[in-house]
């Protein structure tokens, strides 16, 4: 729960409650170290590490951060690839429609209320909780009732009605997977691991430098902001829809406008 709210911040927001939590771990560490009656403990416990000890934790730590960073690209390079599908694919019925020998202004207009209904509510109705729109559901069903018709078989032919009614499941098809990424919640529990993997982390940098005040501040500090750095980037690509690189419908309007206005 507490990382959805983290997620769902600004990006300065974002990055400064990650930059202020291992800011407090770094000075939890740095204290725990340092102070007199700690101090000897601690500087007992860490007399048998050696600095190559580090690299175990750290190995698995970037491990799992790789995994984390490809999925969140990998999705949101879907994201961007069913977004360009739909738009083709609407294309592509506009075109069957006006090169078929009847009339299809009914379709078109079915397509256009679809693309419109897309465009200004279900993008809005994606950012805000994920889930689809009914308006753009149900300009969707009629557009597969206009192209499913019998009469535009024995009218325009068998081959242009299969072509126009597989264009309009692909459609249908790419609305399926856009709202599935869209829905897709992020697994808390790889990013709940990467940040215990980034405090353990911490604490072998702590104490292989515990008997140098200024060296050890000095790694845990850059430690740290290489963290921020990559586990906050990370995040931005997390959410294709709805986070702070949220994509935008502008390829579907684009598209819209093309149609209803003759030039592409």
């Amino acid at each position: 729960m507490i990382l959805s709210l983290w997620l769902d911040q600004p990006v300065w927001a974002m990055f400064a409650l990650l930059a202020a939590g291992f800011l407090a771990v770094c000075g939890l560490l740095s204290l725990l170290t340092n102070l007199p009656w700690t101090r000897p403990a601690l500087r007992a416990v860490a007399a048998g590490i050696v600095p190559p000890y580090i690299g175990v934790v750290a190995v698995l730590l970037s491990l799992l951060t790789g995994f984390v960073a490809n999925d969140a690209w990998e999705r949101q390079r879907q994201a961007g690839r069913v977004v360009q599908a739909e738009r083709a694919h609407a294309l592509a019925i506009h075109d069957l429609s006006v090169a078929s020998a009847p009339d299809m202004s009914g379709l078109r207009g079915a397509l256009f209320a679809y693309l419109d209904a897309v465009v200004r509510e279900e993008w809005p109705s994606m950012a805000e909780t994920g889930s689809a729109a009914p308006a753009a559901g149900q300009a969707l069903g009629r557009l597969l009732q206009a192209a499913a018709d019998p009469r535009t078989a024995s009218e325009a032919g068998e081959a242009t009605h299969a072509a126009l009614l597989g264009a309009v499941m692909q459609l249908r098809s790419a609305r399926s997977e856009r709202l599935a990424l869209s829905a897709a919640r992020s697994d808390e529990s790889k990013w709940l691991t990467l940040l215990v993997l980034a405090a353990l982390t911490l604490t072998a940098i702590a104490l292989v430098h515990c008997e140098r005040p200024l060296a050890q501040a000095t790694t845990l500090g850059l430690f740290s902001l290489a963290m921020v750095t990559t586990l906050g980037v990370i995040a931005m690509h997390e959410r294709p829809f709805d986070g702070p690189l949220a994509l935008t419908p502008d390829p579907i309007r684009l598209a819209h406008t093309a149609m209803t206005s003759g030039q592409r």
